[in-house]
């Protein structure tokens, strides 16, 4: 077999170098040589080669659509529902997964207990054996600093204290082989940025050795039928460090959000070749380690004593689990230069929009002010529903009057200052109702509006921002906000469509 050589490929243009060269001498390209295995084939593998182009055989022959057999897709069970959840139903036997999150996040400490959970009997292993070992190799920690985490999650005793086999290796081949010569259910990489390959040159963490060493785990994957859990770094921006590639050869990736010294977790799908990547996991951090969090809907609520300006909850909705979150919002005068416009688990560019939309088009002027967004609990949601609470926290906050703490609202807002109905609209407020909501602000839309009335919970319909403000505030006073002009002035009531179970009782004017 020919010896594996390293060159430094040009990512741009294909040409390969000895040495790594600031820029590509092919092509111009700047900083894009990255180190890559390259193994010439041998003299056998060419006459086979010569060989298939005079007999005329090559390769796989193509199948009609109709004809291809369905592939089973066995999983295996992790024993936590809620990552069970976010895989699709758990881990297919030969898939490759990513999971990343912050320092600190618990990647580590949730990826320990579902190895417990492998361990303890929860689902067949792979080859549909009984015994679910499972092969945990460490390069960022010793053998010591895991097995101190095993016993404050209680894990020594028992199954997993047995079937969890730990390895300080950061070595791809020397994984391998471990996995090879005594095939685990799962093998666990903590983290494919300490992975290196011996014929490479580059440090760990480099563009080449990631790529390698997730290919060789990726060989590991496929070929020996085990499942490979990746944990992966993240940049400053929350993006997972490493080549873009990493992302495309894995079958799933995962991430774990939340803030660092609170104690939410949410898991959640950026790619799933085997499931839905709208379905999150919320956990709850305690001593013992990850905690799933028996009702997500009300993990998110903040109860006050009494009701607070600035506070309004959203019924969001995460793939088919709808989530409650209180949206909370600050808005104080702007002492000098340009004021501030702060958000946490928004989007920044959607929080000036709507700015700009309540001063134009709902004559709350907030061009002055600084204005400071949070999403209680940690949670980052980014879909266009949230654009009503928002803007019904902002103008609560300028007013200083304090919106129903029983009032829920959902839509979204457009540039003319119209409200947009949004999906499984009826399916949020159900939930909310559940949680002993009494209202609910929606926009008067008619494929937004539920099918039939929803007991206990009052709906009102609004068909602008102007009516959704005055409805949540109760027509208060402008406060501090800058004076409406023109058709700005004119008031619109709000046309409440059912409450209930009770009939309309007035119809509102534009």
């Amino acid at each position: 077999m020919a010896r594996p050589q390293s060159r430094y490929v040009c990512q741009t243009c294909g040409e390969a170098f000895i040495r790594w060269e600031g820029q590509c001498r092919a092509c111009g390209g700047w900083n894009s040589l990255v180190e890559t295995v390259v193994r010439e084939p041998t003299a056998g593998e060419r006459a086979r080669g010569r060989a298939r182009v005079v007999a005329g055989t090559g390769g796989a022959e193509p199948t009609p659509l109709n004809q291809i057999g369905e592939a089973a897709v066995p999983r295996l069970q992790v024993g936590i529902d809620e990552l069970d959840r976010v895989l699709g139903g758990g881990l297919v036997a030969g898939s490759l997964v990513l999971l990343g999150g912050e320092p600190g996040i618990g990647k580590s400490t949730l990826l320990l207990q579902a190895a417990a959970g492998i361990a303890e009997g929860s689902g067949p292993r792979a080859d549909g054996s009984a015994d679910g070992r499972v092969l945990y190799a460490t390069g960022e920690e010793s053998t010591g600093q895991v097995r101190l985490r095993a016993a404050r999650l209680g894990l020594l005793t028992g199954p997993a204290g047995e079937r969890i086999d730990v390895v300080a290796e950061s070595t791809v081949e020397r994984i391998v082989e471990l996995a090879t010569k005594r095939p685990p259910a799962v093998v666990v990489v903590d983290s494919i940025q300490t992975a290196t390959v011996d014929e490479l040159d580059g440090p760990a963490g480099s563009v080449g050795q990631v790529r390698e060493s997730t290919l060789r785990l990726m060989e590991l994957a496929k070929g020996e039928g085990v499942a490979v859990v990746l944990v992966g770094h993240v940049t400053k921006d929350g993006s997972i460090a490493g080549p873009k590639t990493l992302e495309h050869l894995v079958d799933a990736v995962l991430n774990l959000e939340g803030e660092r010294y609170a104690a939410l977790r949410v898991l959640r799908a950026t790619k799933n070749r085997f499931g839905s990547t709208d379905e999150v996991g919320v956990f709850e951090m305690v001593e013992a380690g990850l905690r799933e969090v028996d009702d997500p809907s009300r993990a998110f609520l903040v109860e006050h004593e009494r009701p607070a300006p600035g506070s309004v909850v959203a019924p969001t909705l995460e793939g088919s689990r709808p989530l409650l979150v209180e949206v909370q919002a600050l808005v104080a005068p702007s002492g000098y230069g340009t004021p501030a416009r702060r958000g946490s688990g928004i989007d920044p560019n959607r929080l000036a929009l709507l700015v700009a939309v309540l001063g134009r088009r709902a004559g709350i002027g907030l061009g002055s002010h600084d204005v400071y967004v949070n999403l209680a609990g940690g949670l980052a949601v980014d879909e266009p529903g949230l654009d009503l609470p928002l803007a019904l926290a902002l103008a609560s906050s300028l007013r200083d009057v304090a919106v129903d703490p029983r009032t829920v609202a959902i839509g979204e807002v457009g540039l003319l200052g119209e409200l947009r109905g949004v999906g499984g609209l009826e399916r949020r407020l159900r939930e909310a109702a559940r949680l002993g909501f009494a209202r609910a602000i929606v926009p008067r839309s008619g494929r937004a509006a539920p099918s039939e009335p929803i007991a206990g919970l009052g709906i009102v319909a609004a068909a602008t921002l102007r009516e959704a403000v005055d409805a949540a505030l109760g027509g208060a006073s402008t406060g501090h906000g800058e004076a409406p002009s023109g058709d700005a002035r004119l008031t619109a009531r709000a046309e409440p469509i059912v409450g209930s179970g009770g009939r309309a009782s007035r119809r509102g004017s534009d």
